[in-house]
């Protein structure tokens, strides 16, 4: 499995820990990285994948509840539909 994080929310100290973190937490691991803070926003992107499949609502779920706890949006999306963008 292979999916695409994003995260975006006002910048402050820990974001890229935790969400590191909460990605280990769930057993994927991150391929690529990167993040920028553009004035006071802090945007983050991230490929990660797993040996296993990974059920995508509950992963949601997931970011969606620990994003709060950060103050921060993050949003999952499996590489897949990007891949089928580019293929079409």
């Amino acid at each position: 499995m292979k999916a695409i994080i994003t995260v975006v929310g006002k910048d402050r100290t820990g974001i890229v820990a935790g969400v590191s973190a909460k990605i280990a937490e769930l057993g994927m691991n991150i391929d690529d990285i990167s993040q920028t803070v553009l004035d006071e926003f802090f945007t983050m992107m991230a490929v990660v994948s797993s040996d296993e499949k990974k059920d995508f609502a509950i992963l949601r779920q997931e970011f969606d509840t620990f994003g709060e706890s950060l103050n921060v949006k993050i949003n999952i999306q499996s590489a897949a539909i990007f891949e089928a963008m580019y293929n079409i």
